[in-house]
């Protein structure tokens, strides 16, 4: 019975690294034909709820967890994107992982469910955090990608915008937006907002030449 119970969980856990090679298939509408993949988004989606937590004063961990779980449902049935959904009848985000957790350690079945539960019900301040987590992600990779010449991402930050709900996400959101990521390219002119958001970058080159 434990070895079996062993097996189980090393098979979730292994089967949770298909997100790593699932893209994010919304993105190729933008004409982007090697997007992003689900593991990469889920990531920063959970940096960026536990950052927004704190700001929030809630708890950063159980938000943390509940963004790393959200879209575990995609190892079964991938990415679909919103254009695709109104032509497909598919289980509720909750049920699907039932079955990639049913093999599991008692204590993981009960923790995994029990996050996409609060996640999908979305009632307590952790799990309206969380939920409000994938929109500034959502938004920041568009801006890379709108860098990248992907002129076609401006819906994607528009629509992120307007459906954040905390005030945190809210300026976060607008913040990374008017802010790009990208470094100056090579004799283009300058502009504030390009220096602010990558100041980061610009210290650690300097301090490299420096030395």
């Amino acid at each position: 019975m434990a070895d079996d119970i062993t097996q189980g969980t090393a098979s979730f856990i292994s089967e949770m690294g298909v997100l790593k090679r699932v893209a994010r298939t919304g993105w190729w509408f933008t004409g982007n034909k090697a997007p992003e993949s689900v593991a990469e988004h889920s990531f920063r989606v959970g940096v960026i709820g536990s950052v927004l937590a704190m700001m929030e004063g809630v708890d950063p961990a159980r938000v943390a967890l509940l963004c790393l779980f959200r879209d575990s449902q995609e190892t079964r049935v991938g990415d679909i994107p919103h254009s695709g959904r109104k032509y497909l009848k598919a289980a509720p985000n909750r049920e699907v992982p039932a079955d990639p957790v049913a093999n599991a350690h008692p204590a993981v079945r009960t923790g995994v469910q029990g996050a996409l539960d609060e996640y999908e019900a979305g009632e307590t301040s952790e799990a309206v955090v969380a939920r409000d987590a994938d929109k500034p992600e959502r938004l920041v990779q568009a801006v890379e990608y709108r860098e990248q010449g992907y002129s076609l991402t401006q819906n994607w930050i528009d629509t992120s915008l307007a459906s954040l709900k905390t005030t945190s996400a809210k300026g976060a959101g607008r913040c990374r937006a008017e802010h790009p990521w990208s470094p100056r390219p090579r004799g283009a002119p300058d502009i504030p907002a390009r220096t602010a958001a990558m100041s980061w970058w610009r210290r650690g080159r300097s301090r490299v030449r420096s030395a």
